[in-house]
């Protein structure tokens, strides 16, 4: 059996979650389908919270992103009783060199954000908590703060429900077929049809695309996060930011201590490449898992170097410069694909979702997506004589 649909959504997490919500409100007929049950441990909305920077050292054009994605949580938030937002103020330090500190001073100047520019001895005065190195530097952002992802998933889950979309858990998608005004899904129990399609796999996007001869050069990566036993007078969330961290021994994020849970610590660099359906999840199973982020908290939290109280893995699925893929399929342009999110996408996961649903349903959004379209030269893959774009229809 056949069932019609608008739009139909493949992944139905971070991106994807809410594109089906803002969809289903327009009263759009979609259904989202998810080879889990979101929110769930195999997805990148896992690990239980999320930073949102408005200053992106990442660069300019993601200021606005951010900045609408701010104004969608707030607008979540007022819908539900769960907490999806505390705003916990993020710090961004490193070298003055650092072009990353430089993009994100600069971009909360060329929009006009809220930020302060610290010395090395503002921030050590500031937060006990953080021993920073003369010739470092800072850009506090009072405004910005901590998403708790897997609420916001839950949230958008209820509402987009609520609102008459359709979700197909533990529903792995077998095949897709792509023809010139529709699309069908295949999964193991049924088959689904509709006039237009996003494909917002996550890790399970290089895969799917792949089956369709998109050969786009994206790779999912295997990443760390752990928790530690921290003094909360200086670690707390109501007065220790978040913070992101583009220093010399690599590139870290973290998150205060909060509800008691400890200092929160990722590296953003230094990832294995991996299959998702075949990695190891255990935490600890290689020596860096902890020795890297040890190294981190020694040099500059040393309050914070205590026992691990939880440590994870979590995916990223990266592409080669590191910035989004936001765009329609250059030959169908009622499909429209979500991938590459490279480790710092969550925080926009609400304005993304948002401009997936007015790019399939419009053909345009009012978000300035042209940095992220797919057919740019750095995706392109290495062999330059294979099928670049070829999707299949019967």
């Amino acid at each position: 059996m056949t069932n019609k649909y608008d739009v139909i959504v493949v992944g139905a997490g971070s991106m994807g979650m809410a594109a089906g919500y803002y969809l289903a409100e327009q009263g759009k007929k979609t259904l989202l389908i998810d080879a889990f049950d979101p929110p769930h441990e195999n997805g990148s909305h896992s690990g239980d919270t999320r930073l949102i920077r408005h200053a992106c050292g990442e660069g300019y054009a993601y200021v606005p992103l951010a900045l609408r994605a701010q104004e969608l949580w707030h607008a979540l938030q007022a819908k539900t009783n769960e907490r999806i937002f505390t705003q916990t103020g993020v710090l961004t330090f490193g070298p003055a060199t650092s072009g990353f500190v430089q993009t994100a001073i600069e971009g909360g100047q060329k929009y006009g954000l809220n930020i302060e520019t610290l010395t090395a001895d503002d921030v050590n005065a500031r937060w006990p908590g953080i021993t920073m190195p003369q010739g470092e530097i800072g850009c506090y952002e009072p405004e910005a703060g901590v998403l708790f992802s897997s609420a916001c998933i839950r949230t958008l889950k209820r509402l987009a429900l609520s609102v008459g979309a359709e979700l197909k858990v533990n529903s792995p998608v077998m095949d897709i077929e792509i023809f010139d005004d529709s699309v069908k899904v295949h999964t193991p129990d049924d088959t689904f049809e509709a006039n237009k399609l996003i494909i917002s796999g996550g890790a399970w996007n290089k895969k799917l695309l792949n089956e369709l001869n998109i050969n786009i050069n994206i790779q999912p990566s295997r990443q760390t996060i752990a928790w530690f036993d921290s003094d909360d007078i200086l670690y707390k969330s109501d007065g220790f930011p978040g913070f992101f961290a583009d220093v010399p021994s690599g590139v870290y994020y973290g998150f205060p201590s909060i509800d008691g849970t400890g200092l929160k610590i990722g590296r953003y660099d230094n990832g294995d490449d991996i299959d998702p359906s075949y990695y190891n999840k255990t935490f600890g199973a290689y020596e860096k898992d902890e020795k890297d982020i040890r190294g981190f908290l020694s040099n500059y939290m040393q309050a914070a170097h205590g026992n691990i109280n939880v440590g994870k893995t979590c995916m990223f699925t990266n592409t080669p410069d590191e910035n989004f893929i936001i765009d329609t399929h250059p030959d169908y342009n009622h499909v429209a694909i979500a991938a590459g999110f490279s480790g710092h996408g969550y925080k926009f996961s609400s304005a993304v979702g948002e401009a997936l649903g007015e790019l399939i349903i419009h053909g345009e959004t009012t978000q300035d997506i042209s940095p992220f379209k797919i057919t740019r030269d750095s995706l392109q893959p290495e062999n330059k004589d294979e099928v670049y774009f070829k999707a299949r229809g019967k």
